[in-house]
């Protein structure tokens, strides 16, 4: 799959409007099944800057978040992207109910796993590109599978 070209907008209210339009009127379903929901409130949460040393803080726009909104549902249908658990912070353990996905070099996207009766149901967390350190570190987690 070809990586989506950058999106440039002139406001944020137009990347708002464009994520509300296409991730949250309907699941996105991934390329092994499992259809992932969005909230409009993540628009805020995974396009702007958070403060170094692990606050959380947010900070800002980040430009390169979202110019690259469309590479979130490219990431989730990718057939070949890398896939891996995530990590719990408060518990300092690998998550098994966090699926992160990785393509074109270094973006990522974050998503939790909720079981339905038998079904499997995302629910969207995060996307950012992640420097060389940050990758390094989700490749040493346990790959993912269902």
């Amino acid at each position: 799959m070809p990586r989506p070209p950058l999106r440039r907008h002139l406001s944020v209210d137009e990347y708002r409007a464009h994520f509300e339009r296409v991730y949250c009127r309907a699941p996105i379903v991934t390329f092994d099944g499992i259809p992932v929901r969005f909230r409009k409130s993540d628009f805020d949460h995974c396009m702007q800057k958070t403060a170094r040393g692990g606050s959380g803080e947010k900070i800002g726009w980040a430009t390169d978040r979202l110019e690259r909104i469309d590479w979130i549902k490219a990431t989730l249908e990718h057939a070949h992207a890398e896939l891996y658990f995530g990590w719990d912070n408060k518990r300092r353990v690998t998550a098994r109910s966090r699926r992160v996905a990785v393509v074109f070099g270094r973006y990522v996207v974050v998503v939790a796993i909720l079981w339905r009766s038998q079904d499997m149901e995302g629910r969207f967390i995060t996307a950012y590109p992640a420097d060389e350190s940050g990758i390094a570190r989700i490749r040493t987690m346990p790959q993912w599978r269902r």
